[in-house]
């Protein structure tokens, strides 16, 4: 029987998007947790087949309690060898918990807009990547001691990697929908002017030329991530 995917988001409005779309259509319920306001975590993630801590406009250097805690949390599915993905700041956070540091770049420029994606040889072995992929901050992360980079970029070089069987972290942004894109250029319209920043009407020309492979490697990456939950949950309940 499925268990339900533990999911974490950051604002009041914000949704998993089509990875929490891509889920239920292989049948699992989404557990949706918002820390930042009250929401707590479980102690365990026995009852869960796995957790995804998604994006927001928040740092993984904040003060903030809740960050903190969730960070500390991580420690929960890393024990457990459960399923995880962090996505944006779930992925910066993941680096936090494994010790690796946060932050942006000497000279100021960010990621908003589609750049180019380089899996290395360990990612291409898991499946197959998209080349260019949809990013939306200013603050990316160093490769933790121990981990697996799986894909690189040129402004920010590591955007993803594995730890143990897992565990991974994803710097880009897969869940987006096509609505979310447009609530995205409206509402987040100034950062446009940041250093190296694409227009809004920029992402929506390449949406329609990159978005088909983001799309296959979403269903790919779900499947093999997915299957990553029957050893661990022999493990927690044995």
């Amino acid at each position: 029987m499925k268990r339900p995917i533990l999911v974490v988001l950051h604002q009041e409005t914000s949704t998993p998007g089509r990875v929490g779309q891509r889920l239920a259509a292989r049948g699992h319920r989404l557990d949706i947790r918002r820390p930042r306001f009250g929401d707590p975590l479980p102690e365990t993630l026995a009852e869960h087949d796995g957790a995804i801590v998604f994006g927001g406009p928040m740092s993984a250097n904040d003060p903030d309690d809740y960050i903190r805690r969730e960070i500390d949390w991580l420690a929960v599915p890393l024990a457990e060898g459960a399923p995880f993905l962090g996505i944006c700041l779930g992925a910066q956070m993941l680096a936090r918990q494994l010790g690796a540091p946060v932050s942006g770049r000497e000279d100021g420029h960010v990621e908003i807009g589609y750049y180019p994606l380089a899996a290395t040889e360990a990612g291409r072995a898991l499946c197959a990547w998209p080349d260019t992929v949809y990013q939306w901050h200013r603050e990316g992360f160093r490769l933790p001691a121990g981990a697996t980079c799986l894909a690189t970029g040129e402004l920010f070089e590591c955007q993803a990697f594995a730890y143990g069987e897992a565990a991974f972290a994803f710097q880009f942004h897969i869940e987006l929908t096509l609505a979310m894109m447009h609530r995205w250029t409206v509402r987040g319209a100034e950062r446009f002017t940041l250093p190296g920043a694409q227009h809004g009407r920029l992402h929506l020309d390449a949406r329609a030329l990159h978005d088909a492979a983001t799309s296959r490697f979403l269903d790919d990456f779900l499947d093999l991530w997915l299957a990553r939950r029957t050893a661990p949950a022999l493990a927690r309940t044995g």
